[in-house]
Parts: C-alpha cells; structure tokens; sequence
C-alpha cells in the first residue's frame, strides 16, 4: 500500500505535468517539438550526435544536382558524419513542393536546406520554428526570405548565386561585337529569373543593347518561346530553373536562328550553350554547408549574413563550348579562349 506522502506526490504531479497526462490516464500528447540540437564540442569541432537533415530542390538538372552533392560532401570534410539526409524534389510542381514543406514542417529533422527561391518560398511559409539554409537564390531580399543580405533577421540564411550579369553579357560583345538585340527566355513564376531579366535589361542598356523576353511557364513552353524571339543576335540563358532545365530546347531554337546562348551556370554549356561566365554550383553548396556548420554550433540565422558568391571571386569561372559555336553562328576569338583559367568542353 503507497503511504499518503507517495499518493500525494502522484496526484501532484498529474495536476501540474503536462506531460505526465498520458502516464495518468489522460489521452492528450504532448505538443510536437523540434529535435534537439546535437551538443557543440567545446573545441569548436562538429557538435556531437547524429542530425537528421531535410534537402528539396525544385527541379532535377546538373547545377542544382552539384548544389546538393557539395553540401553533402563539405559536410562530411566538416565532421558531420552520423548524417541521415532526407531528400526531396518535387520535379517543379507546385503541390508537391508545398506537401515536402509540410513533411518537414513535422518532420524530425535538425535543420532545412532548400535550393532555389521557390522552395525556400515555400518552406519560410511553412517552417517557422527551426533553421533553413538556402542555396542557388539569387535575390533573397526581393524574395521576401530575408531583411538584409548580412542580418536576415528570421530563421532563414544561405549562399546567394545573385549573378556577374554585366560580365556575362560582356561575352556576348566578344562573340559578337556588332550585337544589338539579345533575347531572354524567362519563367514568370520564378521571383529569381524576373530579377534576373531586370538586371539584364539594365546591364545590357549600359553595353548599347536591348533585351527582347518571352515569358513560360514551364520547361515545355521554352522552345516556342526562343522560337517566338526571332531576329535577336543572341540568348541570355540566367538561373532560371524552368528555362535551363530544357536548355536543349532553347539551343536548337538558337542554333536555327544561327545565335548564339551565353548561360549563367557551367552545366549549361556542356549542355549546348556557347560559354558562361559562372559560379561554381558544388562551391554554392559547401558555402551553404559552411553556414549550416555555423548554426549547429550555435549561431542564429538571423545573425549571419547571406554569402553573395559572385563576391568570392575564386568561385567564379569562364566555361566554353568550341564545339558548338559554329552551329551558333559564331567563332570563340583567342581574346575568350586564351583567357587565365578557362574551362574548355564539348
């Protein structure tokens, strides 16, 4: 038999805990909570414990793909190795972006990484309660994800591939110098490509050129859409998700107008376009790693600042595609290919 002091302890503590409801006969759970952060070393090195991490990108294709891999690889050179990697990718549907979002929302899971503006889009509105780190967004501020590149002040952070417009479309007056009208296919529902085509169009104002656009709404619209832009003496190819994941489509396009496409990223060019002067996409992901590492030994996202990686001039390269540019129209002149550095494929 307990004694009165042990029954008035149990009924104490089913009326003042909470979560002692179920072990009372109650039927309520506790509320869902966040998993608990792995313990910081006081070394500094990678905090203990194994971290369960969520990953989305919005579309499969070679730039985004090596976004993802460099996160995962400058993690482990970190020391995060009791990693389990949830990896998502709902193929650029809307729906299925925003059911992922939710998944993770209740997930177990330490930390957010989201690739590219949409799916940070998505996951702010969704995850408010634990940290995000974004890649491959060009323009977090107009995207509404932060309120400065360097205090973003919410639970959102990440490496930005805001883009070197002006000396990429400085490629197109060596390609060809008489160039005057340049055409951008560009996905509408993107906040990063419509901030990209204003940049464009002003960055191309400065170097005496127009900019003539057809807007899409999906990969499939972007053939008819570069077909539509007859007449223009080359492509601007920015990061742009929808666009570049049928690049294919805008090169035939191209190469029948006898123009030439100068891209944004490097994949791109394996891919058909002439050349690019671009950011390393795996360095884009390890620089996000780096802002994941700096938030799981403590820091706040909305102290650490968005990392613009056009400002880091050893990720950026020039990449050229010889054997395509006749079909384009064109001849790469020494100026271009002699260049320090130079990527050659095709």
């Amino acid at each position: 038999m307990k004694s009165l002091t042990q029954l008035l302890t149990v009924g104490l503590a089913c009326l003042v805990g909470v979560t002692a409801l179920a072990g009372c006969g109650g039927s309520t759970p506790p509320p869902a909570q966040p998993p608990a952060s792995p313990a910081a070393s006081p070394t500094g090195a990678a905090p203990t414990g194994h971290l369960n991490i969520g990953i989305a990108q919005i579309v499969s294709h070679p730039s985004l793909d090596a976004i993802r891999a460099g996160f995962k690889d400058c993690m482990g050179t970190l020391g995060y190795t009791d990693v389990t990697y949830n990896e998502q990718n709902p193929e650029g549907d809307q729906a299925a972006l925003t059911s992922i979002a939710n998944n993770f929302k209740s997930a177990n899971l330490n930390l957010v990484v989201a690739i590219t503006t949409p799916v940070a889009q998505a996951f702010a509105q969704a995850i408010t309660d634990r940290p995000i780190v974004f890649a491959g967004v060009t323009d977090p501020i107009s995207a509404g994800l932060v309120d400065s590149w360097d205090q973003p002040g919410g639970n959102l952070t990440g490496s930005s591939d805001y883009p070197p417009i002006a000396d990429q479309l400085n490629l197109i007056k060596e390609l060809k110098p008489d160039a005057k009208t340049i055409g951008i296919v560009y996905a509408s529902s993107e906040t990063n490509a419509e901030t990209q085509t204003q940049l464009a169009t002003d960055a191309a104002k400065a170097l005496g050129m127009d900019v003539r656009t057809a807007a899409v709404t999906n990969s499939s619209e972007v053939q008819q859409a570069a077909n539509s832009l007859a007449g223009v003496d080359a492509f601007y190819v920015g990061n742009d998700n929808t666009v570049v994941s049928a690049i294919e489509g805008l090169v035939q396009a191209a190469e029948q107008q006898k123009v030439p496409v100068i891209a944004a990223d490097p994949d791109s060019v394996t891919r058909g376009a002439v050349a690019a002067y671009a950011i390393d996409q795996n360095q884009m992901g390890c620089e996000a790693a780096k802002i994941a590492d700096q938030i799981l030994k403590g820091g706040n996202p909305a102290d650490i600042p968005v990392v613009k990686m056009a400002d880091l001039k050893d990720s950026l390269a020039l990449t050229i595609n010889p054997s395509v540019a006749a079909a384009q129209g064109v001849t790469i002149p020494a100026s271009m290919s002699g260049k320090p550095g130079v990527i050659t494929v095709g």
